[in-house]
């Protein structure tokens, strides 16, 4: 019998490295016949590079990564999960990968909705916490590995995946509600919490980012008071609410120029800035690039 020490420690998790390695061939990243779920692979260490941090589960299963919110570090290994929350910027880096051993791991989107599902069902964390930060580490437990790994397996069997996926999808999502970082889910999707408010906002913002905001405003749609609301709120993206505005105008204009080959200036007006010379400028600090030179490096990567 193997020790489970041993087997949930920091080793590599082998038959799941495996799958993922398998699907993935020589690719950094691999998306899968199961649109939530997605793999990733490097043989090298990296410097941070800037990411959207999506609401997810992270594995690693061989190798060990990093991810900077607010530039606080989160590492995680076989030994522990990444969740996130919330849709934030942030960095991630790989800090354990070789070519004879690869970083290698999946990401799997949450699904909030089934999530509130269960919570409206009374499936309740073990245990209660005051951390309202919406990215954090978790212990990688023998049942959370075990639907994890049927997961990747139905990848070899695509007829099963539309009636088992649905599954099994649930049954990581219900260990993940039972796990030691259950109650930070929780707390984004039972009605009426206060982070639950912060994320219908923060949907709301995406819908009307290029509109004019007012803090006072946005905290009476979340029915807290200003200087309750801008706290929650920092507490939670690690930013203004102004600032988080501003993030979401860039990143679009971004996709504009990308996918829609708008110019900088025309995109700067359609997310809502009144000037392109000051968008540029925003843009550059995000990007690091002003934003003509970083499209034309990112069609340069893409075409590669």
């Amino acid at each position: 019998m193997s020790d489970p020490d041993i087997q949930y420690g920091r080793e590599p998790h082998a038959k799941l490295a495996q799958m993922i390695q398998a699907w993935s061939g020589t690719s950094e990243d691999a998306s899968t016949p199961i649109e939530s779920l997605s793999f990733f692979r490097r043989t090298r260490p990296t410097e941070p590079d800037l990411c959207l941090v999506e609401p997810a589960l992270l594995v690693v299963a061989q190798g060990a990564k990093q991810m900077f919110v607010g530039g606080a570090p989160h590492r995680y290994d076989p030994s522990g999960f990444l969740i996130t929350s919330l849709e934030i910027p942030g960095q991630t880096q790989i800090i354990e990968a070789s070519p004879d051993a690869p970083c290698l791991g999946l990401v799997m989107k949450l699904d909030q909705r089934m999530l509130a599902e269960m919570v409206a069902r009374n499936v309740t964390p073990p245990h209660q916490k005051t951390d309202r930060s919406s990215v954090a580490v978790g212990t990688v437990t023998p049942e959370l590995i075990s639907p994890l790994e049927r997961l990747v397996a139905l990848l070899d069997e695509p007829g099963a995946i539309p009636v088992l996926a649905p599954l099994i999808l649930q049954e990581i999502h219900y260990r993940l509600l039972l796990s030691d970082q259950g109650d930070r889910l929780w707390s984004f999707v039972a009605a009426g919490s206060p982070n639950q408010r912060i994320l219908a906002l923060l949907n709301w913002m995406k819908l009307h980012y290029a509109e004019p905001l007012r803090v006072e405003d946005l905290a009476e749609r979340a029915q807290m008071s200003a200087s309750t609301f801008h706290q929650h709120f920092r507490e939670l993206t690690t930013m203004s609410p102004l600032r988080y505005q501003k993030w979401l105008r860039l990143n679009e204009a971004r996709q504009l120029m990308l996918n829609d080959h708008l110019d900088a200036a025309s995109a700067s007006y359609r997310v809502g800035y009144e000037s392109p010379s000051q968008f540029s400028r925003e843009y550059a600090r995000l990007f690091g690039n002003p934003p003509k030179r970083d499209i034309d490096q990112l069609r340069l990567e893409v075409a590669q």
